[in-house]
C-alpha cells in the first residue's frame, strides 16, 4: 500500500483537475485531498457533483495567488505534496487579455513555490517526503515541421502569451529545485480531451456547436495538427509520477494519437450523424464547417516523444483516439444538462454567494 498523502490539488474543479480529484477518490482512499480553486469561469463544482466532503476531500475556495491563505491550508493540512492545475489556459482569451496569464501562471506559481518552500524547507519543517509536481503543456516547445517530437530536451519556444506564461513557470519550478532543492517534478502533456471539459477548446465546442446546427469556425485550413491526450490517461499518468517519479526530471505526457483539426471536426460531425441523426434539412455536419482567419500565432503541429515516462515509469496511453472520441461524445449527450449549465454560466454567482466567507 502507498503511504499515506495529504495532497493540494490546485484548479481541482477545472476538467483535468476534477478528473484527476475523481481518480485519487476512486483508487487511493489512504490519501487526503484539499482542492484549492478559485472558481472563475472554467472553475466549476458541477465538475465534482456527487463528491461529498469528508474526512478524505475538503474543497476550498481561494486564489493561489493568495500567501496567507497557502501559509494557512500548508501548516493546517500538513501538507506534503501539490499537484497545480490551476492556470489559465486557453490561447485565444491570452491573445486578448495576456495579463490574467501572467498573474496566475507565474505569479501564482511563484506563491505556490515559495510557500512550499519556507514549509517544506525551514529548520522548523518536520522531516517527511514531499512532492510539488507542476502540470504544464508542450506548447512550451513551440511549433514542429511535419516531422520530429518533442522530447524533455527539446528547448522552449512559446508562441502565445499563453505559452510562454506556461514556460515561464516551468524555469521557475525547476530553479527551484536547482537553487533550493525543492523535491520538484514538472510534467508537459500534449492536448487533453474528454468528460467535463470547458466547451471553449475545440472538441467541446465543436459537438455544443453540431449537434445544435450552428456553423463550425475552423481556423485556417484545418491542417494544424495535435496530438491527443485522454484526460483519464492523462491523470492515471500524474499518479504514477507522483509516486515513482524522479525530484528534478521533467516528463512529457502524450498520448500517441496525431489528428489533424478538421479530422478532429469531421470525426465529432460523423459520430454525432450517426448518433442522433443529420440536420434537419437532411444534411451531414460536415457541412456546418466555415474556414476562419487563422489565429496569431498558430502553431503548426505538435507532437510528444514520451519514451522517459514509459521506460522510466512503466506508463503509456490505453485509450485509442478513436475509442475516446466515441466515449467522449456519449458523455456530452448524456449529461446535456452539466453542458447546458456551464455554457449559460449561471452556476458561477450562486457558486460564488455560497463560498464567499468560507
Amino acid at each position: 500500500m502507498e503511504k499515506n498523502k495529504s495532497i493540494l490539488v490546485t484548479g481541482g474543479c477545472g476538467f483535468i483537475g476534477a478528473n484527476f480529484v475523481r481518480l485519487l477518490l476512486k483508487t487511493r482512499p489512504q490519501y487526503r485531498i484539499i482542492n484549492l480553486d478559485l472558481l472563475t469561469y472554467a472553475g466549476n463544482l458541477h465538475n465534482l457533483e456527487g463528491i461529498s466532503e469528508s474526512t478524505q476531500y475538503r474543497f476550498a475556495k481561494g486564489d493561489i495567488c493568495d500567501r496567507q491563505l497557502l501559509d494557512t491550508l500548508f501548516k493546517n493540512e500538513q501538507i506534503d505534496t501539490v499537484v497545480h492545475f490551476a492556470a489559465e489556459s486557453h490561447v485565444d482569451r491570452s491573445i486578448t487579455g495576456p495579463a490574467a496569464f501572467i498573474n496566475t501562471n507565474i505569479i501564482g506559481t511563484f506563491s505556490l513555490l515559495e510557500t512550499a518552500r519556507e514549509c517544506w524547507l525551514s529548520e522548523q519543517a518536520t522531516s517527511g517526503e514531499y512532492c510539488f509536481l507542476h502540470v504544464s503543456t508542450d506548447e512550451v516547445y513551440g511549433s514542429l515541421g511535419e516531422t520530429g517530437y518533442f522530447s524533455e530536451e527539446t528547448p522552449f519556444d512559446p508562441r502565445s502569451p499563453y505559452s510562454a506564461s506556461k514556460a515561464s513557470s516551468d524555469h521557475l519550478v525547476s530553479a527551484y529545485f536547482h537553487t533550493y532543492g525543492l523535491p520538484a517534478i514538472i510534467t508537459n502533456c500534449s492536448n487533453n480531451y474528454g468528460p467535463y471539459q470547458f466547451p471553449e477548446k475545440l472538441i467541446p465546442l465543436i459537438f455544443h456547436n453540431s449537434l445544435g446546427g450552428k456553423e463550425l469556425p475552423v481556423y485556417g485550413d484545418g491542417k494544424n495538427v495535435r496530438d491527443w491526450l485522454y484526460v483519464e490517461d492523462h491523470c492515471e499518468a500524474i499518479l504514477e509520477v507522483i509516486e515513482k517519479g524522479t525530484t528534478g526530471r521533467s516528463y512529457n505526457i502524450g498520448g500517441n494519437n496525431e489528428k489533424q483539426n478538421i479530422e478532429v471536426v469531421h470525426t465529432i460531425c460523423d459520430l454525432l450523424d450517426s448518433k442522433v441523426g443529420q440536420l434537419p434539412n437532411q444534411q451531414p455536419r460536415r457541412s456546418l464547417v466555415r474556414y476562419v482567419t487563422d489565429r496569431l500565432g498558430h502553431d503548426r503541429r505538435y507532437a510528444i516523444d514520451a519514451s522517459r515516462i514509459k521506460n522510466e515509469l512503466g506508463w503509456q496511453p490505453r485509450m485509442s483516439f478513436e475509442k475516446g472520441i466515441e466515449q467522449t461524445i456519449d458523455w456530452y449527450l448524456e449529461n446535456s444538462q452539466w453542458v447546458e449549465t456551464v455554457i449559460d454560466g449561471t452556476y458561477q454567482d450562486y457558486y460564488r454567494q455560497m463560498y464567499e466567507n468560507r
